[in-house]
């Protein structure tokens, strides 16, 4: 390093205290890659430094497989060098000053010193190439994400106080707040997902600037939004940064559909709490993942999110007090289609979020009946949920929000019978591939017909006789399906 090259980060460092030291002797001994790196950086007269989310997440004890650097050397000598560790690397950052590999277990990312902002109507940001690794960090979104380790001789960087936010959970910008989203109206989103993530505390300043600039996010691409988005929804707590979004504002401009569940209340007329409901609901769907062994999962977090956005538009006032929202599932499911396709999320996750949505009223239904499920009701709800049932056992169970400790127990048993029927009629049946007895080669045959609308019929016909009586056999099923071509003929 040139003398005085740094000299702008020397006052705030007094150097790293024993957590610190102890963080960086354990990243250092579990992935000597970043010293073999740092070594070959300086040899060819670069500096570089490890950076960001990964020393911030050294420090927590929660490193990942991802390993951020930024450096002064420019794109080309970044791709010559990383070109001798690794054969697998790839340049497609390489307008933003990004080249990327794959070095063992390690996905490593290398950047120029860089200051990216936006320009007043632009939907992407400008690169610009720094020369100092204080102008790379002042622009980083956080304090916490604002931290750097010199390498290869290890020493600790923090001119914004980022340790200390760290350790005392509060999340600030390296720069004004202004001027830091003004730069990248993102960090906005960012700051939602960090608070739900790393459980820190926004500022005042930055939540006025959140809600003073939101209306700028409208420069910034959907696709941009939807990752930052899902990214949050995606985290264990992401309650807490979903509010943030709905009370700055932030969320009228991507997803008005959520702070509209806010629905004002009547003296006369009374309901639930739908926003706070729909979060609650979010917990609990997020609970049941982690119950069932399943995988954090995004479309089962957007549908427990957005199950009741049909409400406000279905909503009625009635007398007696009585308030109702009939068909809110059926507007819910074609409002979360709409949202999530202007998001550009893909269209099978759409499909997937508008079908729960759509049918995560359907257990009331046949639950509210006389006699309990009969075999053909679990046949149809299996059949419409096709292959999001486990989804919908979710998201159902997860709607349940009464402090009726009597009420929730009656819904939780009647649940538990139905996943119990379902399990039972699987193994008699093999329910999840429920088709008719006949196939559409079998109907043409029977009936000698050509290929046409006249199959397709008759095929739907036998279905539904499978789901109303099970299994027919071939037999049988020859004998309804030439009655109910006679019948149709005649």
């Amino acid at each position: 390093m040139e003398p005085g090259q740094d000299a702008a980060l020397a006052g705030p460092d007094h150097g790293p205290d024993a957590r610190v030291r102890a963080a960086i002797d354990r990243l250092t001994k579990q992935v000597p890659l970043v010293d073999r790196l740092g070594q070959l950086f300086a040899e060819a007269g670069h500096r570089l430094y490890l950076v960001g989310g990964t020393v911030r997440d050294a420090i927590l004890g929660e490193l990942g497989q991802d390993l951020d650097f930024t450096t002064s050397a420019r794109p080309d000598e970044i791709e010559r060098l990383l070109r001798t560790v690794t054969k697998t690397v790839w340049t497609v950052g390489r307008e933003f000053g990004t080249i990327g590999g794959q070095v063992g277990d390690w996905q490593v990312e290398i950047t120029t010193f860089r200051a990216d902002s936006y320009e007043a109507e632009s939907r992407k940001p400008v690169v610009e190439f720094g020369d100092s690794l204080d102008g790379d960090l002042i622009r980083r979104d956080f304090t916490v994400n604002a931290m750097a380790l010199s390498l290869p001789d290890h020493r600790f960087i923090d001119p914004y106080g980022g340790l200390d936010d760290l350790a005392e959970r509060r999340l600030r910008t390296p720069a004004e707040p202004e001027i830091s989203f003004t730069d990248d109206p993102l960090r906005m989103l960012r700051a939602a997902r960090f608070t739900a993530r790393l459980g820190l505390l926004p500022n005042p300043q930055l939540i006025a600037a959140m809600t003073e600039l939101r209306e700028r996010l409208q420069i910034v691409s959907a696709e941009r939004i939807r990752e930052e988005f899902s990214k949050l929804l995606l985290t264990d707590r992401p309650r807490v940064g979903l509010d943030l979004l709905v009370r700055t504002g932030l969320a009228d401009i991507f997803v008005p559909e959520l702070p509209a569940l806010r629905l004002e209340r009547d003296e006369h007329h009374r309901h639930k709490d739908v926003y706070s409901h729909s979060l609650t609901v979010l917990e609990q769907a997020i609970d049941l993942e982690k119950s069932r062994n399943h995988e954090p999962d995004l479309i089962n977090r957007l549908a427990a999110l957005l199950h009741d956005i049909g409400k406000p538009r279905t909503r009625r006032f009635e007398g007696g007090g009585k308030v109702t929202f009939h068909h809110h599932d059926v507007v819910g499911a074609k409002l979360a289609r709409k949202r999530l396709k202007a998001l550009r999320y893909a269209g099978d996750e759409i499909n997937a979020v508008a079908k729960l949505i759509e049918l995560h009223l359907r257990f009331h239904g046949y639950s509210d009946g006389e006699g309990g499920w009969t075999d053909s009701a679990v046949r149809r709800y299996v059949r419409d949920a096709g292959d999001q049932l486990e989804r919908l056992h979710m998201l159902t169970r997860a709607d349940c929000t009464t402090r009726n400790q009597a009420k929730a127990t009656k819904l939780r048993r009647a649940y538990d019978e139905l996943e119990w029927r379902i399990d039972e009629l699987a193994q008699q049946e093999e329910l999840d591939a429920m088709r008719p007895d006949l196939d559409g080669n079998q109907i043409m045959q029977i009936l000698d017909i050509a290929p046409g609308r006249e199959v397709g019929e008759a095929y739907k016909y036998l279905l539904e006789l499978r789901i109303d009586n099970g299994p027919l056999g071939t037999e049988r099923a020859t004998q309804e399906l030439q009655s109910w071509w006679q019948q149709r003929n005649s």
